[in-house]
């Protein structure tokens, strides 16, 4: 059996159980290795997915860039368990955190409660306030930040989470260029940590050159592109990487894109 913890407006989702079973459909399997996943999902008459594989290598920032539309956050819905599909999910870890667009935080706790709500520690919460760099706000509500510091506590709380797969839905996409570059900087140094398996989906190149190891490019529900930048020497190895620099990567995945 299985045990879900969604409270509501909350962005990060933690599932506990050994047998993953959410009722929705579609075959969630505990095996050894690398996560796989087998899909076919469509809304009506509309196919997003038809015998959609991809494997997701453990410990890895794996970037899905494609247009709006074209099957990224169905995918991430599926990993999580949100939707139903036909297929199967293999190895997929039991606790999954989930950051989505907007910041989703509870509005009557403050931002240490909400950093609490997922099982923080109190020094563990006040080291990571500090690395975000509110520790002075952390009694302060949601209402009382700008977005981006808003953003700033939904990514502290899901690495909080101590989830080992977390899902990012375009987490950055309603924020300047500078905002972004600053987040994509606290976000990189919170996964190097502990280097959970991430699955970050985006629309904006810039975004993936930034944080992607791995870059796959969806287009019409398929994969147009596969990119290991480490391995094929496309960017540098360390992130997050400086913002419009990779232009030899920029230029494959537009190409992908286009």
């Amino acid at each position: 059996g299985c045990v879900g913890i969604c409270a509501g407006d909350v962005d990060v989702l933690i599932w506990i159980g050994t047998g993953i079973d959410w009722g929705l459909g579609g075959e969630f399997c505990r095996k050894e290795g690398e996560m796989k996943l087998n899909i076919s999902k469509s809304y009506g008459e509309q196919v997003v997915f038809e015998n959609f594989s991809l494997t997701i290598d453990e410990g890895k920032v794996l970037c899905i860039l494609g247009e709006s539309g074209g099957g990224k956050t169905t995918l991430l819905k599926a990993l999580a368990g949100l939707l139903d599909f036909n297929g199967q999910v293999e190895n997929l870890p039991e606790n999954i955190g989930y950051i989505f667009q907007e910041p989703r935080l509870l509005p009557n706790l403050t931002i240490e409660q909400n950093l609490r709500y997922v099982g923080g520690m109190a020094e563990d919460i006040e080291e990571i306030l500090q690395k975000i760099e509110l520790f002075d706000m952390r009694h302060k509500r949601p209402k009382e930040l700008s977005g981006g510091e808003r953003q700033r506590v939904a990514i502290a709380r899901a690495f909080l989470s101590k989830a080992p797969l977390l899902l990012l839905d375009e987490p950055f996409s309603s924020l300047d260029t500078a905002l972004k570059i600053r987040l994509s900087r606290v976000f990189a140094q919170l996964w190097k940590e502990n280097r959970p398996t991430v699955v970050f989906v985006t629309h904006d190149v810039e975004e993936a050159c930034m944080l992607g190891q791995r870059i796959v490019v969806l287009k019409g529900g398929k994969i147009a592109c596969d990119l290991d930048v480490e391995k094929e020497n496309l960017a540098g190895a360390d992130l997050p990487r400086g913002y419009g620099k990779e232009l030899l990567l920029k230029e494959k995945l537009l190409q992908a894109l286009l």
